[in-house]
């Protein structure tokens, strides 16, 4: 009698629990609010087809906002994300402090070795992918073709600082809202400092020298500092301190900018007529050098990892298998064209014909890509890799803190001697403490 209780308890508990659905896995992304991430929330859908069980919960923030909390919730084992949207600078320092999930469950047919060696490599630690990238990029001159035609300057594919200063004074018009160039003013390590570190790269400045002094004192730092400020206030638009990547964007898509040095990855956006008043008269370029043997463009990819805190490692790498994958990049082609797929990450779409074809910046964002070595960003030797960054845990802080600093002179609250001086000291007593300065 008793066994047969038993049998029929476990019966009625099956019959229970096969008539009630089974819960779905919810997956917490932190992401930016780029254009790309926004457009790929747009077609999660597809992802969701294809893995019925695991739902998705979106944070979508600012990017200095999104830097802040990831990092506070991974330094601190929050819990709070299973996905993170993290850069090139984060992804080899979190990985050896056992802080992100190897991505070795990305499953048979992600094909790894297309991935762009520049990118994949800023990605991996000892040969191990520790993100996937989403999209990943340089940074060039994008320009008004109208504009340039109108004032007979003809913009060359390599140009030099002097002719961008040159030419962004001549096609600066106040009166009717038309900036000769827009750049980036917003305080932030990723913001300001993303520009002006690479920026400086080419006036042959450094953060360090071999023993990790700060370099803020010497004459290259003061003609970058100069030079930029000077520029900005004879050409470029109001209130440029707060202007980041989307500001900037919106400025030049709506035609007050004769030009804009920022990331490859606008070329899609600035070149979509649905998006842009100016889409069919954007040229582009490499980004500008002094004739000292460094560009002033970067090497970033935005990209997708898993925090050693989820609990959900193996539904999370679906996810980010699904997003960086050749399929999502044919999935955004059937959905906006080939023009709009997120650049910058396979080897294969550049040799796409259709992506070619339909992207007239393909070619430039890679040339732009491929001639950044972050492992000899500068002209003077260094003790750092990283082009925009430095690659120390420190670099957050630091850049962040100079980039308030710089923003102020910008602004005109502060003068370049003092926001170099204030760089220096800061610098030093925080490299000092560090351990870095003995």
């Amino acid at each position: 009698m008793k066994a047969y209780l038993h049998a029929a308890f476990g019966v009625s508990l099956l019959a229970a629990l096969s008539s009630s659905p089974a819960s779905a896995e919810t997956l917490t992304i932190a992401t930016v609010n780029n254009g790309d991430m926004i457009r790929m929330q747009g077609l999660t859908e597809d992802f969701k087809a294809k893995n019925p069980g695991i739902d998705l919960d979106w944070v979508t923030l600012e990017e200095n906002v999104l830097r802040q909390k990831v990092t506070t919730d991974i330094a601190t084992k929050g819990g709070q994300f299973d996905v993170l949207t993290i850069g090139t600078y984060e992804v080899p320092i979190w990985a050896n402090k056992g802080w992100l999930v190897e991505l070795n469950g990305l499953g048979a047919d992600y094909d790894p070795d297309d991935l762009l060696p520049a990118i994949r490599a800023g990605l991996s630690v000892d040969g191990k992918l520790y993100a996937a990238p989403f999209y990943g990029e340089s940074s060039m001159v994008m320009y008004r073709k109208d504009l340039f035609d109108k004032a007979g300057i003809k913009m060359p594919d390599a140009p030099t600082w002097e002719f961008i200063a040159d030419a962004a004074r001549k096609l600066t018009d106040k009166g009717s809202e038309t900036y000769g160039i827009c750049l980036r003013g917003k305080a932030g390590w990723g913001e300001n400092m993303a520009f002006l570190t690479a920026t400086a790269n080419s006036f042959g400045a450094r953060w360090f020298d071999e023993n990790w002094n700060p370099q803020f004192d010497q004459p290259e730092w003061k003609n970058t500092l100069d030079f930029y400020v000077k520029l900005m206030k004879d050409a470029g638009p109001p209130g440029a301190s707060s202007n980041g990547f989307n500001e900037n964007l919106a400025l030049f898509n709506s035609g007050k900018c004769a030009m804009w040095i920022d990331a490859t990855v606008a070329a899609s956006f600035v070149t979509n007529p649905k998006e842009s008043k100016v889409a069919d008269q954007v040229g582009f370029a490499l980004a500008p050098d002094n004739g000292l043997g460094k560009r002033g463009n970067w090497l970033w990819a935005w990209s997708l990892a898993v925090p050693a805190g989820s609990q959900k490692s193996d539904a999370a790498q679906k996810f980010i298998s699904w997003a960086t994958s050749k399929g999502y990049l044919e999935l955004v082609a059937s959905k906006e064209g080939w023009a709009n797929v997120p650049p910058g990450t396979r080897t294969s779409l550049y040799k796409n014909p259709e992506y070619l074809k339909a992207a007239p910046f393909a070619q430039m964002t890679l040339d732009s890509i491929n001639s950044a070595d972050p492992t000899h960003p500068t002209v003077k030797p260094v003790p750092y890799v990283g082009v925009q960054f430095v690659a120390i845990p420190e670099f957050q802080g630091l850049g962040t803190t100079v980039g308030q600093y710089f923003s102020a002179a910008l602004a005109g609250d502060a003068s370049v001697d003092d926001a170099l001086a204030n760089a220096q000291n800061y610098v030093t007593r925080e490299m000092t403490k560090a351990g870095y300065i003995k």
